[in-house]
């Protein structure tokens, strides 16, 4: 993209862009939240619908002016509908938070009960965790894993919960979790509660998406709310989808607006309309499946050098490795050494964790932005070889050959331009 506007209005923050455009060239994006978008939806979210005030949805807005906005709404709304197969959509949220905010509001009252996944188990910080000020307007209780190295959930004790604190929700979804979920048995212990089943997908929709991984919506769950970047590869910002009630929809659209955003970011839905089309066409269901590829490979090549891995591996996009216990290496240590060879992911805690969040005992890493590149399992294999030398020996000629070899491998896979 030109930033010949830039450059000449704003010298400081055009290095900063071309800085970090030239970072992602060179270097490989391992963090599982992470991806490329298409040329098209960078432009979206720079066109003229910025400047555009809509409060309210299409037909019913509150400005004048909206035709060209209304006609944007509607395509972004019937196009994630058909790709998730839900009757109703919002796609005004801001972001992940915001949908699950913003859910949370509109299917329960105050001091509520909502169960959660345990953040140190994979969950999320809307999921509940007490630093957040959500968690002061609704009563969170979490549920977990039963077997950290398995990462087999521990449904029984979520059941028995459920029926000694009768939720009114029963959130399923995760940040830091490498396993799938057993969708209709969540689904069925929300539903013999008369709770509602909701499930943040924001890590694997795109998954969904591609049919890589099974759709909540066809075991019962009667809402998701998701992020649109992440897995699904379009611009940041949030989505909620519900499946057949409309009733909980109206509910969602009044939550959503007024009662948290103003004025939604139509660029940014513009944005969201282009990347659901990309995700319908049949080359997205390839990448989705090679997604989950690449992360097994890299996986199996941790496994062989005798890593521990959370829940012993992957079955989905993301990998959680203890690298305090398996290379004598904190969290924060092993991100910062890992950054020197151009191998960017993220510090995270795990199960159970002796260490703090700010220096935790793991790494996060995934492959949905490798795989954007064009990366197969074998190239990840060997990515995964150098992050292991990296993490085993951090002297300067070791940092120095892997960002050597890191950059021959970001050089020979450019992000694409478009996916269509």
């Amino acid at each position: 993209m030109d930033y010949a506007h830039i450059h000449q209005e704003d010298a400081e923050v055009y290095a900063a862009i071309t800085g970090e455009d030239k970072r992602q060239a060179e270097g490989l994006e391992l963090i599982p939240s992470e991806n490329y978008v298409s040329l098209a939806v960078r432009e979206a979210m720079a066109s003229t619908l910025t400047n555009k005030y809509s409060e309210g949805y299409p037909g019913k807005r509150y400005y004048g002016g909206q035709e060209f906005t209304d006609n944007v709404e509607r395509l972004a709304i019937a196009r994630a509908k058909e790709l998730f197969g839900a009757g109703f959509a919002n796609v005004q949220p801001l972001g992940g938070a915001n949908a699950n905010i913003a859910a949370y509001m509109a299917l329960m009252q105050p001091g509520d009960t909502i169960l959660g996944m345990d953040l140190s188990h994979g969950g999320h910080l809307t999921h509940g965790h007490p630093v957040t000020y959500i968690s002061k307007v609704f009563n969170f209780v979490r549920y977990g894993m039963k077997d950290v190295e398995t990462g087999e959930i521990d449904y029984d004790a979520l059941e028995a919960t459920a029926k000694e604190t009768r939720p009114k929700v029963i959130l399923a979804g995760f940040s830091a979790y490498p396993r799938t979920l057993d969708w209709k048995r969540i689904a069925d212990i929300a539903h013999g509660v008369d709770a509602l089943a909701v499930a943040d997908v924001a890590h694997i929709a795109g998954l969904i998406a591609g049919e890589a991984l099974e759709n909540p919506f066809m075991h019962g769950f009667d809402v998701l709310t998701t992020t649109t970047h992440k897995t699904l590869r379009g611009p940041r910002g949030g989505m909620i989808l519900t499946r057949d009630d409309a009733e909980i929809a109206k509910k969602i659209d009044k939550a959503v607006f007024p009662g948290l955003q103003g004025g939604p970011h139509m660029h940014q839905i513009a944005a969201k309309a282009i990347s659901f089309r990309e995700a319908l066409q049949p080359s997205f269901k390839t990448y989705a499946r090679d997604v989950i590829t690449n992360a097994q490979a890299m996986a199996e090549v941790f496994k062989a050098h005798g890593t521990r891995l959370l829940t012993g591996g992957t079955d989905n996009h993301l990998i959680l490795a203890d690298v305090w216990s398996s290379f004598n290496i904190s969290g924060k240590d092993a991100e910062h050494r890992l950054d020197e060879a151009g191998i960017t992911l993220n510090k995270n805690s795990i199960a159970d964790d002796t260490r703090g969040p700010m220096d935790p005992s793991g790494i996060r890493f995934g492959t949905p932005a490798l795989t954007t590149r064009g990366f197969n399992a074998e190239e990840c294999k060997e990515v995964a070889e150098l992050m292991i030398s990296v993490l085993t020996n951090g002297d300067e000629k070791t940092i120095t050959d892997a960002r050597t070899r890191v950059k021959e491998m970001a050089d020979a896979h450019p992000v694409p331009e478009s996916f269509v």
